[in-house]
């Protein structure tokens, strides 16, 4: 959706596959993600794409993937070896709907919600891989060059629990970084309306606050980020 959303407003946009749990454990997932950034800021001038005016948008567990990939540098030792190295995966901007922030806090809440999903993601429990959980933490990762970040959440998802975006949209507050946030009443995971209230803000807001941060982020970006 984020993708035909932005596409219509003329942004040049890409859908980024990568391996699934199912397939491949953290951190191939994340490491998919950052090969394909490091493709396409590669091979720009092929595609129309400006190399210094690069967002990334997702929602679950992409929402988890494109806080990671604004707020993991190299440093982190998740940039993997699919090819491109020497190119930068780093992002101008980040949207990021429901997404995990911190597994460390939240991985019991998680796998009540989630059953095994998140175990599978690993391939073991927190106690099991403490290490792991919290290197998938886009919390962990933030700096003063981390870049715009928006979060939309609803208030009452059942899936990923909505303190997920309150701390990270602390945490970034307190960096004194750049971040919109979006409270979802009424609520649950992927906007659905819970309860007889209607979900406020609406769908169409959110998704053209979503278009407006990334006007405001990419168009108006300095060259030099």
């Amino acid at each position: 959706m984020q993708n035909l959303l932005l596409a219509s407003e003329g942004f040049v946009t890409a859908s980024l596959f990568y391996r699934l749990s199912g397939d491949s454990p953290f951190p191939a997932d994340i490491e998919d993600c950052k090969y394909a950034i490091r493709f396409l800021r590669a091979n720009a001038a092929k595609h129309g794409i400006d190399p210094n005016r690069i967002g990334v948008a997702g929602a679950s567990a992409g929402g988890h993937l494109a806080e990671l990939v604004a707020t993991a540098d190299q440093s982190a030792g998740l940039e993997g070896d699919g090819g491109w190295h020497g190119v930068s995966s780093k992002v101008q901007a980040a949207a990021a709907y429901y997404g995990v922030s911190d597994f460390t806090v939240g991985a019991m809440q998680l796998q009540r919600h989630t059953g095994q999903v998140v175990v599978k993601l690993f391939r073991g429990t927190e106690k099991e891989k403490p290490d792991l959980y919290r290197k998938a933490g886009p919390v962990f990762y933030l700096s003063k060059d981390a870049p715009p970040l928006l979060l939309a959440h609803g208030e009452k998802d059942d899936l990923v629990p909505f303190d997920q975006s309150v701390r990270m949209a602390d945490a970034y507050r307190r960096a004194g970084l750049i971040v919109e946030f979006i409270p979802v009443k009424n609520a649950g995971h992927d906007f659905q309306q819970v309860g007889g209230a209607a979900i406020s803000p609406s769908a169409e807001v959110i998704h053209q606050r979503t278009i407006a941060f990334f006007q405001r982020y990419l168009l108006q970006v300095d060259s030099n980020r």
